[in-house]
């Protein structure tokens, strides 16, 4: 049997970047269902509805979107708990196809939206000295899959930057980590040929494909209140040499 949802005053505010489809939509809908109030983006429109989910379409590159939707949910709620910055565009070119508006995009959308959204998510944060972000990365950086080469770079970039934010943010109280999945079948990679993915699964200790529940299972130990003292860190499922 599940819990009784918590009176609202009491649910916990987390944002989810990405929550049309995939892995973020899975993300909501399954902390929606825990008593969360989950405040959704993507550039599409809403694929669910649920009673304390909230979808707003933007182009989260664009900063005074991220700005609007940020302070927007700051006055509705009053906090901002938790952060998963889930959304992401890739695109499978060697270097030597790749233009660079596709590079620059992508950049964009995974490496400044990213920060864009901790930056005024955690000016709200620093008011009740409480938060957790987690940023996604992802396992095609350590393990340099070729065709990815700028894909892995922005999502080399949201390592380290997760990393040095959590020490300018530490004093607050706010928690900052990263981690990477294994391939999860979803529209992201629908176009990458089956040898590519195969390769990849190949390379890890579990030779298996992710699944969603696994992303949520780190998600959950790193934004436990009781993991406070766990921040700057980085998490490759799988098993990453």
């Amino acid at each position: 049997m599940s819990a009784p949802a918590r009176p609202m005053a009491e649910r916990p505010v987390m944002l989810i970047t990405g929550t049309r489809k995939g892995i973020g939509k899975y993300l909501a809908e399954t902390y929606v269902k825990r008593g969360y109030i989950v405040e959704g983006c993507s550039r599409g429109e809403a694929s669910f509805e649920a009673e304390g989910y909230t979808h707003t379409s933007m182009d989260i590159s664009e900063e005074k979107a991220v700005k609007a939707w940020v302070s927007g949910i700051a006055r509705r709620h009053g906090r901002i708990d938790c952060v998963l910055n889930n959304a992401a565009i890739a695109s499978m070119n060697h270097v030597l196809l790749t233009p660079a508006a596709t590079a620059n995009r992508m950049l964009a959308v995974n490496v400044t939206a990213t920060m864009l959204v901790c930056r005024d998510a955690a000016k709200v944060m620093m008011r009740r000295r409480y938060g957790r972000i987690v940023n996604f990365t992802t396992i095609v950086d350590p393990i340099g899959l070729a065709g990815e080469a700028i894909y892995a770079a922005s999502k080399a970039a949201v390592v380290t930057f997760t990393r040095i934010l959590a020490f300018e943010l530490g004093d607050w109280g706010i928690t900052c980590n990263s981690f990477g999945a294994t391939p999860i079948m979803t529209d992201m990679i629908k176009g990458v040929p089956k040898e590519k993915i195969d390769a990849v699964v190949n390379a890890l200790a579990i030779k298996r494909l992710g699944k969603p529940e696994d992303c949520v299972n780190v998600c959950d130990f790193f934004i436990n209140p009781l993991s406070d003292n766990i921040t700057a860190q980085v998490v490759y499922l799988g098993g990453v040499s």
